[in-house]
This record gives structure tokens, sequence and C-alpha cells, in this order.
């Protein structure tokens, strides 16, 4: 255990982590295949974290000179793996080798078109439900979707054009821009 400021402080255990790491998506899917130097010869190297491995293993290609397909199967990853952490390394740096979030990006069955003809529906009948528009986009565009997209679409535009008129807002005070 060490002290800090007079403090007792327990260092996490390695489940702790690895649970981190897991919830992160950074937990590396065999550590036991990592069998580079620095991992053996280190605490600090940990095997189990997918971005310290990966980060490495680029630098062991780009500064020490190590061939792909070496440094690769010393980190316990693919060729593909290298060329993939590479490329995102190179367009966003550290931060692009952390995992995506899995799933859509973006609503993709509510086109700008759906949403439109929702808040045209919306104009003339402003009581209509959550489930009546979902019947009305299936009526009209032949899709299903559940109440809670349509519900979180509507939200946003009603979001996006609040933040509009306080952005508008602030630019007429004066702030030309520099407020956003």
């Amino acid at each position: 255990m060490r002290t800090s400021g007079g403090q007792r402080v327990t260092p996490p255990s390695p489940d702790s982590k690895t649970d981190a790491l897991r919830q992160k998506g950074c937990l590396h899917p065999h550590p036991e295949r990592v069998t580079d130097e620095l991992f053996a010869s280190s605490e600090f190297f940990d095997p189990r974290d997918l971005l310290q491995v990966k980060y490495e293993m680029l630098r062991r290609v780009r500064e020490d000179g190590h061939s792909v397909s070496q440094s690769a199967a010393g980190f316990g990853l693919s060729r593909p793996s290298y060329y993939q952490a590479r490329k995102a390394y190179e367009e966003g740096g550290l931060p692009a080798l952390l995992p995506k979030r899995p799933g859509p990006r973006a609503p993709h069955k509510l086109s700008v078109e759906v949403v439109r003809a929702l808040r045209e529906a919306l104009a003339e009948d402003p009581t209509l439900s959550p489930q009546e528009l979902v019947q009305l986009v299936e009526k009209r565009f032949g899709l299903s979707v559940h109440r809670r997209s349509i519900e979180r679409a509507l939200a946003r535009l009603e979001k996006n054009a609040r933040h509009e008129q306080v952005a508008g807002g602030r630019q007429d005070r004066g702030c030309q821009g520099a407020c956003r």
C-alpha cells in the first residue's frame, strides 16, 4: 500500500483493472499471446490493455524498425489489425485507437423526409400519439420503427431548434459567432 497525504491508498486490484478495460472495450482478447519483450520485462506494460498493446505495436514498427508481421505476432494481433490501427492512429492519434461504440451511429430509418412528414403531421394535429406516428410512418413509408425512435427524433429536433434560437439571440447581442 502506498500513502498519499497521510492516507493509505490501495492500488487497484488486477480484477478491477480487467473489469475497467472490459467495460471500455479495451481488454485484449488474448493477452497470453503478447510475447513482446517490453511486456515481459516491465509491470508498466500490461498485455491486457489493448490500447497500450496497439500503440506499442505501432511504435515497434515505426521507431524500432520491426517488420509488420513480427510486430503483430509479438503483440498477439494480426497483420490486418496492425494496418487498421496504423490508419486509425494516422487519422486521429491515440484516441482513434480506442474502440468505437457498437451499433448505428445515427438514426438510419428516420431520414430527413420521414422526420419532415412527422413534423407536418404534428403541426396539423398536435394531439397525435407516438403510436399513431408509428402507424403513419409504416403506412406512408413502409418502415417499421419503434415509438421511442420517433420520440427521440422529435426531441432532437426540438433541442436543435432551441439551441438555434439561443445561439441566434446571442449573435444579435453582438457576439458575432464567438459565443458558439
